[in-house]
């Protein structure tokens, strides 16, 4: 059974171009979400894989792939869903961590519940982290539910809600992990990178807890939080802005027997 990651990423965004490369405590913000995968006790370096596009605009992730020691994959520009199967098929994974590009702090312990989830029962397709602070959380995937959801795909722009045709379409059989403790619930917290304003909070967070390389979690970060209340003003406000967005771009499709259905959002 050969276990790795994906990470949908690309420069070209239209909030932020270039986001991914930004710096946060002098280091690319994506840089840091490789740090946290690559202490996960399931996958190694040279299984996780930055799943970007053929743009020559993402001509630059090569050389964070070459220098951080994980490997990048380049496919369809708008369809994750595409690039995710071409990219296990490449690889050949059984199985993946899946963890956005937006999310540099998406945390280590929730990805390996996950992913133990997974292993421990074969009936399900995906497991996802659930109650979490937003940009905190995690999927583990089947790569069989890749294939299926691939299959049954319709819309060939699914960069907004891809993970919806898992979760939401009768597609996949589904499980969720929820917080292990109360310590980790931050209703109010928004750690997920698509304006300037949360690169500003995530500075100063990281200003808070980083030292060289290191992998801070959940613990600290929504401690942190709850003693310095005027970090989350920082970015307080724009869930409902990324939700509209979310909305609006999120038009999925897919097939089941020669028949097409809309998944709702």
């Amino acid at each position: 059974m050969k276990i790795g990651a994906l990470i949908p990423v690309r420069l070209a965004s239209e909030r932020m171009p270039g986001k991914a490369l930004l710096p946060i405590a002098g280091r690319p913000a994506i840089q840091h979400l490789l740090d946290r995968l690559f202490a996960s006790k399931f996958v190694e370096p040279q299984n996780v894989i930055l799943c970007t596009t053929k743009d020559a605009s993402d001509d630059p992730l090569s050389k964070v792939a070459q220098e951080s020691g994980a490997r990048l994959f380049r496919g369809n520009r708008d369809n994750i869903i595409d690039r995710f199967y071409e990219a296990v098929q490449q690889f050949g994974f059984d199985m993946v961590i899946q963890a956005d590009g937006d999310d540099p702090c998406s945390d280590t312990t929730y990805m390996n519940l996950c992913m133990e989830r997974l292993i421990a029962n074969p009936d399900l397709d995906i497991v996802v982290t659930e109650g979490l602070p937003l940009g905190l959380g995690s999927k583990a995937i089947r790569a069989s539910a890749i294939r299926t959801v691939w299959e049954h795909h319709v819309t060939t722009r699914n960069d907004t809600g891809f993970i919806y045709y898992f979760t939401r379409t009768g597609l996949c059989t589904t499980a969720s992990i929820k917080p292990t403790c109360p310590e980790h619930i931050h209703n109010d917290a928004r750690l997920t990178l698509d304006y300037p304003q949360d690169l500003a909070f995530f500075e100063a967070l990281f200003q808070e807890l980083y030292l060289e390389k290191s992998v801070f979690g959940i613990d600290a970060i929504v401690s942190t939080l709850r003693r310095r209340p005027e970090l989350i003003a920082i970015n307080a406000g724009l869930d409902a802005k990324y939700q509209s967005r979310t909305k609006q771009l999120a038009h999925l499709e897919y097939r089941i027997n020669n028949k097409t259905f809309k998944i709702k959002v």
